[in-house]
């Protein structure tokens, strides 16, 4: 009987640890959860002109959004608003201009209107060893992907800040796994993109009074008409290692982004590889969900062992290559 009590003692406490943590972690989780409607409108899209930009571009107008897109090629942006309007029936803006020039992008920005979801989606990726890369396109890396992104939601918050009606806004910041995790011959891309977290996670806290909600997207690699032409200048090393996660399609990830666009998440992942990452890279970020918060505080120290053993494995492949080269 002693041995039975001890027993069901011991089950009980097995349940309510758990349980006691999950009922701490959705009383303490911040932002709480949020929607984030698309339909009736102004979805805000930059990199609009091809990829993944177009892919949201498409999705977004069928689900009845008024779009905009903008991008620096407007012969680009003209076919893609015929591809747009072809595919859905709907008919977008289109904007021409760099988003390394602030006052362009600002411009653009007020010549559209009030911005309800600004989706920052414009990228640059040549993978090179940082030795051999030239500072240029270093610096252009930079520019576009983080300053970039700094002149849009700069250029956008005073009108999204004064929307009539208002309603739950959304700032979506296209970042990628190699934003997530630093990868042999990404040093610069990886660094532009690990910038946007850092400003992801600030800015939310900035703009949370206002009822507008950060979305922070991790793709991999994705088969847009850039992806071929990078690929031929990447280290042997870089495509052993990136091979680990595979490439996803352009419509595949817009879906899944502009699903987590809508239900207000801070981090998006955009398959299992990602999501591991995101979990194993929490830190401190936002989380709207007490289960994922569970789910992470679970699994925070599996996924450091994980981790190690892939640093293992990416280290033995950059030794192995090396050795080749000598």
């Amino acid at each position: 009987m002693a041995a039975f009590s001890l027993g069901f003692f011991s089950l009980l406490l097995l349940l309510l640890l758990p349980l006691s943590l999950l009922a701490f972690l959705a009383f303490i989780v911040r932002p709480r959860p949020a929607k984030v409607p698309i339909k009736n409108r102004h979805v805000f899209i930059t990199g609009g002109s091809s990829g993944i930009g177009l892919a949201l571009a498409q999705q977004a107008a069928s689900e009845g959004a008024k779009v905009s897109i903008l991008a620096r090629n407007t012969s680009k942006l003209e076919e893609a608003r015929d591809a747009i309007r072809l595919s859905t029936g709907c008919d977008v803006a289109i904007f021409s201009a760099d988003v390394r020039n602030y006052e362009a992008v600002k411009k653009a920005t007020e010549d559209a209107g009030p911005i309800d979801v600004l989706v920052c989606n414009q990228g640059v990726f040549v993978p090179q060893e940082l030795e051999t890369q030239d500072i240029e396109e270093i610096k252009f890396m930079i520019d576009v992907n983080l300053t970039g992104t700094f002149h849009l939601i700069k250029a956008a918050l005073p009108g999204m800040k004064n929307r009539s009606g208002r309603g739950p806004g959304s700032i979506a910041i296209m970042s990628s796994q190699a934003g997530q995790v630093g990868i042999y011959g990404y040093t610069a891309y990886s660094a532009s993109k690990f910038g946007l977290k850092g400003l992801a996670e600030a800015l939310q806290q900035e703009v949370i009074g206002e009822n507008i909600h950060v979305s922070l997207i991790f793709p991999p690699d994705t088969e847009t008409p850039g992806f071929a032409e990078e690929n031929k200048r990447r280290p042997p090393v870089t495509s052993i290692i990136a091979a680990s996660s595979g490439a996803m399609k352009a419509d595949e990830v817009a879906k899944i982004a502009l699903n987590g666009i809508k239900s207000g998440n801070f981090t998006v992942p955009c398959n299992f590889e990602g999501f591991l990452l995101s979990i194993a890279t929490a830190g401190l970020s936002p989380q709207r969900s007490f289960l994922m918060a569970f789910v992470e505080v679970m699994a925070a120290g599996t996924l450091r062992v994980a981790g190690l053993c892939f640093q293992w494995n990416w280290y033995g492949s950059i030794e192995k290559c090396l050795g080749e080269r000598k």
